[in-house]
């Protein structure tokens, strides 16, 4: 049960946090904090503190649509028919076939704090949350529906989550503000780093009674303060690079001349007139120079001022650039553009799979933000997008980012084998290995000589047994493989149960008081 007690404790904590803030009445949050406690499984521990979380502050409501509860223990099976193994290399990603929710609660026994970066592109519109509307829900898709089914997911993925980790989560402009106050509520606000608007194609289709949407957005969260952002930088515009037409011919190739004029702040170290070395006085700017006096006259000394005007410049060599551009800021109409997406798709997989994936290039920028070696955690994973942005951004720059991406097989008419079969699995092992399962190479990403990116993956999918089931072989305590968690096999059945009690829900309520339990306790 130690899972179970670490979210008790989490969701606690929040609830305490609201008291301080204000947010929570102190006797309603004691109630809460009493049902907490007593909650008998992660769900039921989620769906009571769930409760608590209106932001009456800013006036941010939703009713709150409870999952079904269910007496069945879900697991992970490997499927080997699905997996693959590449033994050039030791880098292994994964995949899980089933609801989100289920995936994130088995991810929580081995990867408790250790997922670096999460992207996520929920499903934000109406009739494209698939299974979990039909089984969760009697009414169409509704906001109130969008934002109960992100409630729980996202309470478990900030356990997920590492001290230093980001999360980014994609969202259209008539959810924006909604969805950004629920990550505000499990997140913190403090800890909203920025929003990213991404131009998403440029159309121009005029839409009656309103001007044409072109753009969306892309959250970006830190679960504490001790995060830390890669320097990424954008491909300077034509207009600028076309500013470096001057050359010297000394060796050191086309320069663009900067000014040395200081916009603001003037101080007395940098407020002065400037000789240069033919005796020339330089009048000191209205908010002085932008460098001492001694670092001004080492560039002279060394043919890095550029003289002609009314004051003085300084040559930026395109040779000694660290980056060809400039670093990002929030607006992002640099990359590609969302028919980019279904094109990247259709090579790998065939037309008219999948609706709407977003391109790669979006992705990686996402992921690239946070180190090399990350852990990448996708739950709406869909066509893989993800996972094909990983291995990219591995191939570019000789990272070991390892990816998880959770899915369901969805049968639509598109995919009459379930999306997970017709497309994520394909498309991972096409672009991983260089041909599907059937060993056929007739995609047009191979035909056009496009080099596989290697590793390994392992295929999951979530499995069910009841907790009251005592057939033998068919217990949880037999059908649970502990390998698939990355844990060595068990010695003894005793070990197993209590690793099982302590890591899946419910399991424990028949052990004590059931003599055939404790017979298999005492086995060797």
């Amino acid at each position: 049960m130690e899972n179970l007690e670490t979210i008790k404790k989490t969701l606690i904590a929040e609830i305490e946090r609201r008291i301080d803030d204000k947010v929570i009445e102190n006797t309603n949050a004691q109630l809460i904090i009493k049902l907490i406690n007593s909650a008998e499984s992660i769900n039921e521990a989620i769906l009571i503190g769930e409760l608590g979380t209106t932001y009456k502050r800013t006036g941010f409501h939703f009713d709150k649509r409870l999952e079904k509860l269910t007496n069945t223990i879900k697991y992970l099976k490997k499927n080997d028919k699905l997996s693959f193994k590449d033994d050039k290399t030791n880098l292994k990603h994964k995949l899980i076939i089933g609801d989100n929710y289920d995936a994130l609660l088995n991810l929580l026994i081995e990867y408790r704090n250790k997922i670096n970066v999460i992207y996520i592109d929920p499903p934000y519109s109406k009739n494209k949350m698939g299974e979990f509307a039909a089984m969760n829900y009697d009414n169409n898709l509704t906001r109130d529906n969008l934002l109960s089914m992100l409630y729980p997911r996202l309470i478990l993925a900030k356990q997920l989550i590492s001290e230093d980790g980001l999360v980014f989560c994609s969202i259209d402009d008539k959810n924006y503000a909604y969805v950004k106050c629920l990550f505000d509520e499990i997140f913190d606000e403090k800890h909203f780093i920025n929003t990213f608007v991404w131009k998403k194609n440029s159309s121009g289709k005029t839409e009656k009674d309103k001007y044409t949407i072109n753009t969306e957005y892309v959250l970006l969260y830190a679960k504490t303060a001790t995060y830390e952002l890669s320097e990424i930088f954008k491909p300077l515009a034509v207009s600028s690079q076309k500013l470096y037409n001057k050359n010297d011919n000394d060796g050191r190739g086309n320069y663009a001349t900067v000014s040395l004029q200081k916009p603001r702040d003037p101080g007395p170290e940098t407020s002065y007139d400037y000789i240069d070395n033919n005796g020339k006085i330089w009048p000191c700017p209205p908010k002085g120079w932008r460098m001492v006096y001694d670092k001004i006259k080492a560039l002279e000394n060394d043919n890095r001022l550029y003289f002609e005007g009314k004051t003085l410049r300084v040559k930026d060599y395109w040779n000694e650039r660290k980056d060809e551009g400039k670093r990002i800021d929030t607006l992002w109409d640099d990359l590609p553009e969302n028919n980019i997406g279904t094109k990247q798709l259709e090579d790998i997989v065939g037309k008219d799979k999948f609706d709407n994936p977003k391109p790669v290039e979006l992705i990686k920028r996402c992921i690239n933000i946070s180190n090399k070696d990350a852990i990448v955690l996708d739950f709406f994973a869909g066509s893989g997008t993800t996972g094909q942005a990983v291995l990219e951004l591995n191939s570019e720059d000789y990272g070991t980012r390892q990816f998880i991406l959770c899915t369901l097989n969805e049968i639509t008419d598109k995919t009459p084998n379930g999306v997970a079969l017709d497309v994520t699995t394909k498309r991972l092992k096409r672009i991983m290995t260089g041909e599907c399962y059937d060993k056929s190479k007739d995609f047009k990403m191979a035909k056009d000589g496009f080099e596989s990116y290697g590793n390994s993956l392992d295929v999951y999918e979530i499995e069910t047994v009841a907790n009251f089931e005592r057939t033998i072989g068919k217990t949880p305590f037999d059908v649970i493989d502990e390998t698939n968690y990355d844990i060595p096999q068990f010695q003894n059945i005793k070990d197993k149960i209590e690793w099982i009690c302590n890591n899946f829900e419910i399991t424990e309520k028949d052990i004590e008081s059931n003599n055939d339990w404790k017979s298999r306790m005492e086995e060797k």
